[in-house]
Parts: C-alpha cells; sequence; structure tokens
C-alpha cells in the first residue's frame, strides 16, 4: 500500500473532549446529589426526543440554553447527573415530554446530527450524554426478566426492577466503521440504498455476538461489497446515541479489488483515488458525508485535508 500524507496520521479529533468528570462515584449519593442540585452554580438543560433548545450568541458562538436549577422545569424521577466542568460547575438533564417554550427570540430547538457542527466541546459532550441516556430511559421502562415497571436510580444510568430486583445499565451497541483502501492506495466508498443520490460514505456495520471488532471488518466488508480486507487496524471511536451506537473506525487493507455490492444494504461502491473524489465532489457527482461523522474523519485521513461536506 502506498504511504499516505504526513497529515493523514493525525489523531481524530472526535465528541467527548470536552472536559467533563462524569462524576460516576457521586451517582448513587442522594445527598451529594441533592446539594449539586440546590448549588446556584449547578446549571441544567431539557432534553426532549432527541433534542435540545441552542442559541445563537452575539459574538458569533452556539450554545446550550443552561439555566440555573431553580429555574428548571419540576421533574424528579427524570433528572439525570451528567457531570462537572474544571471550575466545579455541576450540570444536569432534564427529561421532558417536550421542551419549554422558546425563551427569546434566538433560542430555538435542535437534534444531535445539527447542533454538533455548532456548539462547544463542553456542550456537545453534555449533549451526546443526555441524549444517549434519553433514548435508553424511553425505550427500556420494562424489566427484560420478569415484565414489571422499572424505576430510576443513579442519577439517570440504571433502572431497577422492584419485583425481581435486576438492575438494568444503558444499552450501547458496538458497529464498526471502516475506511478500505487498496495497493494503489484508493478509497473504497459506498451508497446506502435509501441514501439521496451522489451521497458517499465509508463502510459499516454492527458487531455481531460472539465476534471480535476485527472480525467483524472483514465479514462487514466481504458481505456489503465483496472484498477480502486484512490489516485491520484501529483508529478512533465516536459515541453514536442513534439511537445507542458506538462507532468504532478502522482502516483495512483490500486483498482483492473486485466489488461486488450486495444490493440490499448498499446499492453502489466505488474507489476512488484523492483525485478522482476531489473531482467527483467539485462536480457535484459525490456528497461526502457530514463533517460531524467519523465516517468524515477516517475519509480526511486519508484524503489529507477537510472535506466540503454539505448539511445533513
Amino acid at each position: 500500500m502506498s504511504a499516505t500524507p504526513d497529515n493523514a496520521v493525525q489523531p481524530i479529533t472526535l465528541t467527548g473532549t470536552g472536559g467533563i468528570d462524569r462524576g460516576a462515584r457521586h451517582r448513587l449519593d442522594e445527598a451529594w446529589l441533592g446539594a449539586a442540585w440546590s448549588h446556584p452554580s449547578t446549571r441544567v438543560f431539557v432534553v426532549s426526543g432527541g433534542q435540545a433548545l441552542i442559541e445563537e450568541r452575539a459574538d458569533g458562538r452556539t450554545e446550550l440554553v443552561l439555566m440555573p436549577s431553580f429555574d428548571a422545569p419540576l421533574t424528579e424521577a427524570h433528572r439525570y447527573y451528567l457531570g462537572s466542568d474544571a471550575d466545579g460547575v455541576r450540570y444536569f438533564a432534564l427529561q421532558k415530554d417536550a421542551l419549554p417554550g422558546r425563551m427569546d427570540a434566538v433560542a430555538r430547538p435542535a437534534g444531535l446530527r445539527e447542533a454538533a457542527g455548532l456548539l462547544s466541546d463542553r456542550d456537545n459532550e453534555l449533549l451526546v450524554h443526555a441524549v444517549a441516556l434519553e433514548n435508553w430511559q424511553r425505550l427500556h421502562r420494562f424489566c427484560s426478566r420478569c415484565g414489571e415497571r422499572t424505576v430510576i436510580a443513579a442519577a439517570g444510568h440504571v433502572r431497577r426492577c422492584p419485583a425481581c430486583g435486576a438492575e438494568h445499565y444503558p444499552r450501547t451497541d458496538p458497529a464498526v466503521i471502516m475506511l478500505v483502501l487498496d495497493e494503489e492506495d484508493r478509497a473504497l466508498l459506498g451508497r446506502q440504498v435509501h441514501w439521496p443520490k451522489g451521497r458517499f460514505s465509508t463502510l459499516a456495520g454492527f458487531v455481531e455476538p460472539g465476534e471480535s471488532i476485527e472480525q467483524a471488518v472483514v465479514r462487514e466488508v466481504a458481505e456489503e461489497v465483496g472484498v477480502e480486507v486484512v490489516d485491520v487496524a484501529y483508529v478512533a471511536s465516536q459515541p453514536w446515541p442513534f439511537p445507542s451506537s458506538l462507532m468504532l473506525g478502522f482502516v483495512a487493507r483490500a486483498a482483492s479489488a473486485d466489488v461486488r455490492v450486495d444490493g440490499e444494504e448498499i446499492e453502489e461502491a466505488r474507489w476512488f483515488s484523492r483525485e478522482d473524489l476531489r473531482a467527483a465532489m467539485e462536480s457535484g457527482e459525490v456528497l461526502p458525508p457530514s463533517g460531524v461523522s467519523i465516517a468524515s474523519r477516517l475519509i480526511e485521513r486519508w484524503y489529507g485535508k477537510p472535506l466540503a461536506t454539505p448539511g445533513w
């Protein structure tokens, strides 16, 4: 395989770098949580249906709408402790059936797909954590062992069954996402059947029971495009709560070049040189993935510079 550009070996920066201490040690300490909630520096935001309120500031920044706890809507059961920052500010998310009315002329609701490209690292980290908890809470209200309705514990990070005593924890589904390169250092990109015309990205798929993540990379590439891969190397990960995935990013070398798409998940797959991809993006023939996704970062790592990515 040809050598990639020097800047292609730089680490990928993704969500989770906002300096938040999640404070798992405090989640079972109700006295501590009560004091943290009542502290005047504590800040709270509401999450509903995967969205929160954001606002554009006069200085050009976009921020989560945070409020002191004494201004927050009343809720006890669905109050989730997210952690604290380096200044000791504690953060909570409140899960509600609907977001509060707009607090001013500029605050508006937004989901992660939009907000992740606008917010600071700190706000992104808080929002990813809150949305992941909300998704899990909404979908796992009953005990999978006995069917009884469960109750929230550990500041939103556990559900307990009062009937059989089982404890249930937030679900995270591991998924592999990989950039496949051939001997000519071309990248293999595919288009899923339900994507807009021209949208191409890396291949991806879920890890199956009893399978290593490296095995999942080999299997998924073979299933989706009929290409055998070797030299599977881990690069970086990204939380992806849509609704509960953790994307594990890899690069792999193709041992075969013939592409045979499965026609079910992948409708089209093509090998691209850097010049091929540049020309296809400039002409509008190819639409790359969103800049907030690990797929975009894996491609950029090979491509050598940022992609001109459209919105979602």
